[in-house]
C-alpha cells in the first residue's frame, strides 16, 4: 500500500526523536508485516541552539527556526508533519500556517485516548513552559473539555530540572524516578484520574508501574496517530 511520507521535526531532543523513529517504524511493521518500515523524513535540530532560545524566552527566534524546519520537510516531500516535542507545540499554529500539509498536534491524540477511557480530570507533567503556559493545557481544556491539574511550584521545578539536566542528556536516575513518583502521587491526591506525560522524554524515565492511575505517553500516542494517518 502507498504510505504518506511522515515529516518529523526532531532534535528537540534527539533522545526522544530516536523513540519517535523506533515507535513509528515498529507500528508500520505491525500493520503491514514482513520487513515494512515507515516512509519518513526528519529535520533534527542542534538542541543546544533551541534550548538557549527557550531559556532566553526568545520565542520569536525559536518560532522562525520551527517554521523553517517545517518548510524544509514539506519541500523534501513530507505529506504530514509532527513536532517531536510537547514544548515546541507553543508555535504549532505558526508552523501549520506556513505549510500546506497537515500538522498533527500532539495534544489531540492524547486527549482522544483520555476521553475514550472515560476520564476527564488529568494531571500534566512536562517542562515548565508546558505546565505553566496556556498553549498546551489550554488546548486540552477548551478543545477537548479536560480538567487539567499541574503540580505545585516546587514540584514543577523538580520535574523541569530533571528533564533538562538529565533526560535530554540521556541520563536515567533512580532518584529522579522516585521524585516523579512523588509528584504523580500528589496529583492523584488532588483528584487526577490519570496523568499525561507531556514531555517526550518523560517516558524514558516513568513507567506505568510508577503510578496508581493510568499514564498517557504523548510520544507513543503521537507516533501512533502519525502511522494511522500515513496508512489511511
Amino acid at each position: 500500500m502507498a504510505q504518506k511520507v511522515i515529516g518529523l521535526i526532531g532534535g528537540l531532543s534527539w533522545e526522544s526523536s530516536a523513540e519517535y523513529y523506533r515507535l513509528i517504524n515498529e507500528a508500520v511493521r505491525a500493520r503491514l508485516g514482513g520487513v515494512a518500515s515507515a516512509r519518513c523524513l526528519m529535520w533534527s535540530f542542534d538542541f543546544a541552539e533551541v534550548e538557549a532560545l527557550q531559556a532566553a524566552g526568545d520565542w520569536d527566534a525559536a518560532t522562525a527556526l520551527m517554521v523553517d524546519a517545517g518548510r524544509r520537510l514539506e519541500r523534501g516531500g513530507a505529506e504530514v508533519l509532527l513536532i517531536c516535542s510537547n514544548t515546541m507545540h507553543r508555535m504549532a499554529g505558526e508552523v501549520a500556517g506556513a505549510v500546506s500539509v497537515p500538522l498533527l498536534h500532539i495534544a489531540d491524540p492524547t486527549a482522544a485516548r483520555v476521553k475514550a477511557a472515560g476520564l476527564t480530570r488529568v494531571g500534566l507533567l512536562g517542562t515548565a513552559f508546558t505546565m505553566e503556559q496556556d498553549f498546551y493545557k489550554g488546548r486540552l481544556a477548551t478543545r477537548h473539555g479536560l480538567d487539567v491539574l499541574v503540580p505545585e511550584a516546587e514540584d514543577r521545578a523538580v520535574v523541569h530540572r530533571i528533564i533538562y539536566e538529565e533526560l535530554v542528556q540521556g541520563r536515567i536516575e533512580a532518584a529522579s524516578r522516585d521524585a516523579y513518583r512523588t509528584v504523580i502521587a500528589r496529583l492523584v491526591a488532588r483528584g487526577a484520574e490519570a496523568v499525561i506525560l507531556g514531555c517526550t522524554e518523560i517516558m524514558l524515565l516513568v513507567k506505568p508501574e510508577d503510578s496508581t492511575v493510568p499514564l498517557f505517553d504523548t510520544t507513543a500516542l503521537h507516533a501512533q496517530a502519525a502511522v494511522a494517518f500515513a496508512l489511511g
